[in-house]
C-alpha cells in the first residue's frame, strides 16, 4: 500500500482537522512494509473452513447462486436436491430462498459462472471447497484490503503515520474485519461499503472530488442495505455526516440549502438502482417490496427473534448489552480491547470539533453510529448470533471507532506518557493476538467459555491447525501452522514496538514495557479466569476435531477433487 502523504512533525492539534492549506510533506515513515505483506498473505492463505458443519449462513447465498447460474431462477429448491441441504433458508409456497439479503449472492455469479467454465460448463463442475474460497476472495477478502487502503488514507490525515498505520494493522486483524473477510458472509461487506460511502463523503466536504461523488456515496448507502438490511443503520450515520457537513460550511444559507438538495438529488440516483432492485427481489421472492425473508423463515424456532420491531430489534436488554460488549467468549471488546480506547477518543474528537466544522461532522456521526449500533445489539435477542467470532452484527461498526482510538494513542505518545501508551499499545498487539486466534477457528460454538483459551489452544495443541492454502501447496499442515501462527505473533509485536515509541520515535522507557507486558498478563488471566475446561469445552473440541478440513497426520484432501473422485 502507498503511503499518504504526511508531515512527520508533532501530534495533531484542533487544527489537524481542517483541510490542508499547504503543501503536503515528504513522504513519512509508518510500518515496514514486510508487515503489510505479512496482513495480505494471512487474508489471502488462510481458508477457516469445515464442509462437515454446513455453515448455513454462507452456503445458503451460495446455493442461490448456483440456481441463477444453472437454473436461472431464484429459489434453491433443486439445488438443495443436488447439493445438499443448508440452513438459513425463508419458505414461499412450497419455494425455498436464502433468508438473507440477495447481494452477495448475486455478485458471486460472475465468480461462480468462471469457476464453471474453468470445472468443465456442467452441472457440477464446481465443488464445495473451491466454490467457497474463490467465493471469498473475490468477494469479502480483496474488498477488505482495498478498504484497508482507504482506511489509512484517512487515518493519515489527522494521525501520524506510525499511529495510523498501527490502527490500521489492529484493525486488520485484530477485530471483526479479519474474521468476517474470511467467512461469506455479509457483515464484513457491510463495513466494506459503509465506509467507502463515507470516504467519499469525507472527500467531497474537503472538496477534494466533484459533486457527482455524492451518486457514489448513494450507491454505496443502496448497496449497503442490499447487503444486510440493518446496514440502514449505518446508513443514517452516512447522511447526518453529509447533512452535517454541507449545512456546516460558511456559505449563505440559500446555498447551503441548495447545495444539500443537489447532493440529496444524487445520491438517491445512486442508491436508486439497489433500492428498486431490492424491492424487485423482495416482490418476486415473498410478494411484496417491503416483505424480507425473515418472515418467512423455514425453522419457526428462529421466528420468534425476527419478530416485533424492525426485524426483531426491540426495547434494550441488559444481558444482550453487556454480553455482546464484554462476554468472555465473543463481546466486543474482550475479542478487540483497543476499541476501548475509541471510548475516551470520542471525547477527544469532540473537542476537536469545537474550532472545525469537520470535526464537529466527525464526531456526532460517530457517536450516532455507536449509539445506533449498541440500541440494536441490546435489543435483538443475544442468543441468535449463533456459531460466530464476536458480535458480528456489530462488524460495520468497527471502523468509525478507528480515529478516535487512533486519537487515544497520538494523545499519549505525544504527552510523554509511557505507562499509558505501554498500557494502549498492548491492547491493540492483545486484540491482534486473541481476535488472530479465534479467526484461526472462526466457528465458534455458543456454549465454550472462551475463544481462545478453551478452543483455539487446544486444537493448536493437538495439531489442528487453520485449514491454508499452503498446506494445499505440499507443506506439512502442522509447518503451514506453525508459520501463520508465527506471522500473527510477528504483526503483533511489530504493532505493539512501533505504538510504544514517543512521538519522536525514541526507544520506549522500562516502564512502558512493563505497563506493556503487565497489561497482557491482566488480559490473559481474565481469560483464563473465565475458561471452563468442562465438558461443554471438551465436546467443542472433540467435535471440532471430527469435521477438520486439514487434520493432522493426514493427507490433505485436494482443494479442488475431481468428478468421481
Amino acid at each position: 500500500m502507498s503511503a499518504e502523504p504526511h508531515p512527520t512533525s508533532p501530534p495533531p492539534s484542533d487544527a489537524a482537522l481542517a483541510p490542508p492549506t499547504v503543501a503536503p510533506a515528504p513522504r513519512a515513515a509508518g510500518l515496514p512494509r514486510a508487515v503489510w505483506a505479512t496482513v495480505v498473505a494471512l487474508y489471502v492463505v488462510l481458508f477457516p473452513y469445515h464442509p462437515g458443519l454446513r455453515s448455513p449462513n454462507e452456503l445458503c447465498r451460495l446455493w442461490q447462486t448456483r440456481a441463477l447460474v444453472e437454473d436461472g431462477t431464484l429459489e434453491i429448491n433443486r439445488a438443495l436436491r443436488d447439493y445438499g441441504p443448508v440452513g438459513d433458508l425463508s419458505v414461499m409456497d412450497g419455494r425455498y430462498y436464502p433468508s438473507k439479503a440477495p447481494l452477495l449472492s448475486f455478485a458471486a455469479v460472475p465468480v461462480y459462472a468462471g469457476l464453471r467454465v474453468l470445472g468443465g460448463s456442467h452441472r457440477y463442475a464446481v465443488p464445495e471447497v473451491p466454490l467457497v474460497f474463490f467465493s471469498r476472495l473475490f468477494l469479502t477478502v480483496l474488498p477488505t484490503l482495498g478498504l484497508l487502503w482507504l482506511v489509512r488514507r484517512f487515518l493519515r490525515a489527522f494521525l501520524s503515520p506510525v499511529v495510523a498505520d498501527g490502527v490500521t494493522v489492529t484493525y486488520a486483524l485484530g477485530s471483526l474485519a479479519f474474521s468476517y473477510s474470511l467467512l461469506f458472509m455479509s457483515h464484513q461487506t457491510t463495513a466494506v461499503l459503509l465506509f467507502a460511502g463515507f470516504y467519499a463523503l469525507w472527500k467531497l466536504s474537503r472538496g477534494e472530488w466533484r459533486e457527482r461523488g455524492y451518486v457514489v456515496a448513494g450507491a454505496c448507502a443502496g448497496a449497503t442495505v442490499a447487503a444486510e438490511y440493518t446496514g440502514a443503520l449505518g446508513v443514517l450515520g452516512l447522511i447526518l455526516y453529509a447533512v452535517l457537513t454541507v449545512l456546516g460550511t460558511q456559505e449563505p444559507g440559500a446555498a447551503r440549502l441548495k447545495k444539500l438538495g443537489r447532493a440529496t438529488g444524487l445520491a438517491v440516483l445512486g442508491a436508486l438502482p439497489f433500492i428498486v432492485a431490492l424491492g424487485l427481489y423482495h416482490q418476486a421472492t415473498f410478494g411484496h417490496p417491503l416483505e424480507t425473508g425473515y418472515k418467512h423463515l423455514n425453522d419457526a424456532a428462529y421466528q420468534p427473534w425476527h419478530l416485533g420491531g424492525f426485524l426483531g430489534i426491540r426495547t434494550p436488554d441488559p444481558r444482550a448489552f453487556t454480553l455482546s460488549f464484554f462476554s468472555p467468549l465473543r463481546g466486543l471488546f474482550t475479542l478487540s480491547p483497543f476499541l476501548l480506547l475509541a471510548l475516551p477518543g470520542l471525547a477527544l474528537l469532540k473537542r476537536l470539533g469545537r474550532t472545525s466544522a469537520e470535526g464537529r461532522a466527525l464526531f456526532w456521526m460517530s457517536a450516532a453510529t455507536l449509539a445506533g449500533y449498541t440500541y440494536f445489539t441490546s435489543s435483538f435477542t443475544y442468543d441468535s448470533w449463533g456459531w460466530t467470532t464476536g458480535p458480528r452484527h456489530l462488524t460495520g461498526l468497527v471502523p468509525f471507532l478507528l480515529l478516535p482510538a487512533g486519537l487515544v494513542l497520538e494523545r499519549l505518545r505525544g504527552a510523554g506518557r509511557p505507562v499509558l501508551s505501554g498500557i494502549a499499545a498492548m491492547l491493540c498487539a492483545a486484540s491482534v493476538l486473541v481476535t488472530g486466534l479465534a479467526t484461526f477457528v472462526n466457528y465458534i460454538p455458543d456454549d465454550v467459555s472462551t475463544p481462545v483459551l478453551a478452543l483455539a489452544r487446544p486444537l493448536l495443541l493437538d495439531g489442528y491447525h487453520p485449514p491454508n492454502l499452503l498446506a494445499w501447496l505440499g507443506l506439512p499442515t502442522s509447518l503451514a501452522g506453525a508459520v501463520l501462527l508465527a506471522a500473527l505473533v510477528t504483526v503483533a509485536a511489530s504493532v505493539f514496538g512501533a505504538l510504544l515509541r514517543d512521538a519522536a520515535g525514541r526507544t520506549p522507557p522500562p516502564a512502558a514495557w512493563v505497563a506493556g507486558l503487565a497489561t497482557l498478563a491482566v488480559l490473559t488471566s481474565a481469560q483464563a479466569a473465565f475458561t471452563r475446561n468442562d465438558r461443554a469445552d471438551q465436546n467443542a473440541v472433540r467435535f471440532l476435531e471430527s469435521v477438520w478440513l486439514q487434520p493432522p497426520n493426514r493427507p490433505t484432501a485436494p482443494f479442488w477433487p475431481r468428478a468421481g473422485s
